[in-house]
């Protein structure tokens, strides 16, 4: 999926949200979640910073994405020229979730 533009609602190859992102992931690993950034975080399970694992849910509010793992992530970030990216993780104080 990297390099797939964002496209707000989008939820394919041809474009994709951040949440959408996540769900097509989750999906690939036979796990259904919600569609929105709100109904992912009430529905996973928060997990400390320092326990989070690659394939956790980083949550912020309005925004979620995948962990690497080492403070790196996969996001569909926002409209425009970006695609889904590998990048540093920017987030303030963000929530990890675990789905099992």
């Amino acid at each position: 999926m990297t390099g797939t533009p964002y496209v707000f609602g989008g939820e394919t190859s041809a474009g994709i949200d951040c949440s959408g992102l996540v769900g097509y992931a989750y999906r690939q690993a036979g796990i259904d979640l919600p569609r929105s950034s709100s109904q992912i975080r009430e529905a996973g399970t928060v997990v400390p910073r320092e326990e989070a694992q690659p394939g956790d849910v980083i949550w912020s509010p309005g925004h979620v994405a995948i962990y690497l793992g080492g403070d790196r992530q996969i996001e569909a970030a926002r409209t425009g020229s970006w695609t889904v990216t590998e990048r540093t993780m920017w987030q303030d104080d963000p929530v990890f979730l675990r789905f099992t």
